[in-house]
């Protein structure tokens, strides 16, 4: 057998690599934007969905980190992939048997355990899978993009035929092409990874700039609660149909990825902080004009072509913060922190907190609490956060 060079390594797993983002996030596209408007055919109430929801982001405050330990002690990475990709689909089959309100949140938090774990196991086992080749690491992610977007599109086709009922029938399909890549990502045991020293990380997390970028990032996705929880039913409830959500959902996705791949040339222009910044404004005016002017298609097109600004540019500023405030040494643990306390307890309290905002006056108003959260958010920012240092060496 003829040995492949290192130039052509990469190219040859790039497919494998590549097929679970797809499935993964074909699956969030088909889930995301629909699981509410399915919760709210079975007939449970705002408050109620709005817990439900927010149980997919709440094990997002643990799974990452438990799962994340593990692959780092054991260094079997692809095989806790693998469980937990089985694992996922086989909680998830609970849906089928229709239960009440807590047993249904306990299938959830079942389900979302594995499921959140796939994702920041699979990045290390794709950054390693490439090598020296890290640079290719946009083009095997993008397929995650092209499966939400395709998915969302084609589900928010399909539910204009048949009934939400049949949601989850359509989602098994997602849950065997991830298993069935799992199976297919190359077997390898990574490397394992020594404790590193408490005290190090306290020095970081304690400085005024990292806190203010934690609370910062905390209120974004706090803000980000109604959206994800009730930007759906918001609009079939002023007359879009199940297409034209999907479609809209794409938008964001396809505004983000454009973004992603000029964010290299802003980032030559703007200061770190600057960005951060800018982008948090543009996020205001977005939640702003979806809350007062969903019925208008021109204005909503634009509040979705903002996702740009409030997801794909705080991301990148994100990850920049991160590598250059923990480094090397604490990547890992600052990786996970972010996680858990941003998308986990940001997006766990903004759905929750949303689900009381529609009981009370209706989901444009929870988008006016968005709206709330994102200038506080742009207060501690103007005030607090200052562009990060040059990255920490290993």
């Amino acid at each position: 057998m003829t040995e492949r060079s290192p130039d052509q390594a990469p190219f040859a797993i790039y497919w494998r690599l590549s097929s679970l983002y797809f499935w993964f996030f074909a699956l969030l596209g088909a889930m995301l934007p629909y699981w509410s408007l399915y919760l709210e055919n079975r007939g449970f109430g705002y408050l109620q969905i709005a817990t439900l929801m927010a149980t997919i982001q709440l094990t997002k405050i643990i799974s990452p980190n438990l799962w994340g330990w593990l692959g780092d002690r054991t260094g079997q990475r692809v095989r806790l992939v693998r469980l937990g990709s089985v694992m996922g689909a086989l909680c998830f089959i609970g849906v089928f048997f229709e239960p009440g309100f807590y047993g249904l949140m306990f299938v959830m938090l079942a389900f979302t355990f594995f499921w959140n774990a796939v994702l920041p196991l699979y990045e290390v086992i794709t950054l390693q899978g490439l090598g020296k080749h890290r640079e290719r690491y946009g083009k095997v992610r993008l397929w995650g993009s092209v499966g939400f977007i395709a998915s969302v599109a084609l589900v928010g086709l399909v539910l204009e035929y048949v009934s939400l009922r049949w949601l989850p029938a359509i989602l098994m399909p997602l849950f065997a092409g991830i298993v069935m890549a799992a199976f297919w990502v190359p077997s390898q045991s990574g490397s394992i990874k020594p404790s590193r020293s408490p005290g190090q990380l306290k020095a970081v997390l304690f400085q005024s700039s990292v806190m203010a970028f934690f609370a910062m990032n905390i209120l974004l996705q706090v803000s980000h609660g109604a959206y994800y929880t009730f930007f759906s039913i918001h609009l079939t409830s002023i007359g879009y149909d199940k297409l034209e959500v999907g479609l809209l959902w794409s938008l964001g996705v396809l505004a983000e990825i454009g973004l992603f791949l000029l964010m290299h040339r802003v980032f030559q222009r703007f200061s770190v902080r600057m960005i951060a910044l800018m982008a948090l404004v543009l996020t205001l005016l977005r939640w702003c004009l979806i809350a007062e002017y969903s019925q208008i298609v021109a204005v909503l097109i634009v509040a979705q072509l903002l996702h740009a600004a409030s997801y794909g540019a705080l991301h990148a500023v994100s990850v920049n913060y991160i590598h250059s405030y923990f480094g090397h040494q604490h990547h890992g643990q600052g990786q996970a922190l972010y996680s858990g306390l941003t998308f986990g307890a940001g997006g766990a309290v903004g759905a929750w907190l949303s689900g009381f905002l529609v009981e009370w006056q209706g989901t444009a108003f929870a988008f006016w609490g968005s709206a709330a959260a994102i200038f506080i958010a742009l207060i501690v920012a103007a005030i607090w956060l200052r562009s990060p240092p040059e990255p920490r060496p290993s």
